[in-house]
């Protein structure tokens, strides 16, 4: 007769096919999956009383949700944002979150690379063109050489530091910002805070950072005034860090040449999105972050955070560290 599980790791959904990863990572440390079917607020709720531990993806995980688990240890992300944990509320309960920041850099950096190369050069106008049985050389024009064109990067960590790496491999000359970067030239990238000068001097605009406060509506009707009218917004980012409103009216008047998007405020968006069917805003459903590989990784990491938690220990990457002075620290339960 199979023992009874010691711990039960509820996962509120994920994007890949199975969780045998999942499964032979957390049995060791006595671990059952709880999978729930939709992910909404009160099937969460409902099934986080039996909760040891949370593994979320893309779901929301709520303070209500958090406040219906009072055995839970651990929120672990799989991926990089944690816009969509109540990371305060975890704090004050004395639940550790954690992320994963690192596992999907060359395939983010690749995407956004992809995404610019396929602006430069008209490769969706020219495609939707000839699919529809136009041989029209005309429609992607004008075409500009790559090389010493100017790339801005907003958000200089790891992912944004990754395409600046690759963009000098095909020639062009990079810009990056962020709020606290020392300005100056380090690796052939000039690093500035004056992001005015920035956006009137790129040619193409990529976004790399994370969904706060601060960064919400970042790129606004004054932002998208500050780019070059021939010029290029590209974000695998957080869609809400762009105002869609605001992108669409500047595509649709030629304020800016054109968008490419890895990232939207609502996923899938709804059939009346703005964006949808501009013939300039080209548009991928959230999938920079995939591969074979950066999956796998993903799964591995993320359930082993939950593991350490569940023995009692500190994993890696605590995003709310100030929980670790909590005389209530879950992770300490016996």
């Amino acid at each position: 007769m199979a023992a009874e599980p010691r711990f039960h790791v509820l996962i509120t959904d994920y994007a890949w096919d199975a969780l045998d990863i999942e499964r032979t990572v957390l049995a060791p440390a006595g671990a059952e999956l709880l999978v729930a079917e939709t992910g909404d607020e009160a099937e969460l709720i409902a099934l986080a009383a039996q909760a040891d531990a949370i593994l979320t993806n893309w779901k929301t995980v709520s303070a209500a949700v958090l406040d219906a688990a009072p055995r839970c240890r651990i929120v672990s992300r799989y991926g990089v944002g944690i816009d969509n944990i109540a990371v305060g509320r975890a704090t004050e309960l004395g639940i550790l979150v954690t992320n994963v920041p690192d596992y999907c850099v060359e395939e983010v950096s690749d995407h956004a690379l992809a995404l610019l190369l396929a602006c430069a050069r008209s490769i969706p106008l020219y495609d939707r063109g000839t699919q529809a049985g136009r041989w029209d050389l005309p429609s992607g024009k004008p075409l500009y050489r790559m090389r010493g064109r100017t790339l801005g990067i907003i958000g200089s960590g790891r992912i944004g530091l990754a395409l600046a790496a690759k963009a000098h491999g095909i020639g062009l000359r990079v810009l990056a910002t962020s709020p606290r970067v020392e300005e100056g030239e380090r690796d052939g990238v000039t690093f500035t805070r004056n992001l005015t000068w920035l956006l009137s001097e790129a040619d193409y605009v990529s976004l790399h950072v994370p969904l706060t406060a601060e960064t919400r509506g970042l790129v606004d009707a004054a932002f998208l005034r500050q780019m070059r009218p021939g010029a290029f917004l590209i974000n695998t980012a957080r869609g809400a860090v762009v105002d869609e409103l605001a992108l669409a009216e500047a595509l649709g008047a030629g304020v800016i040449r054109g968008a490419a998007l890895d990232v939207l405020s609502a996923e899938p968006p709804p059939a009346d999105h703005p964006l949808l069917g501009l013939p300039n805003c080209l548009i991928t459903p959230h999938c920079a972050f995939t591969s074979v590989e950066s999956l796998e990784e993903l799964q591995q990491r993320a359930a082993q955070h939950v593991v350490l938690a569940l023995r009692g220990e500190l994993p890696p990457h605590i995003v709310n560290p100030a929980v670790l002075d909590a005389e209530h620290l879950r992770v300490w339960a016996d």
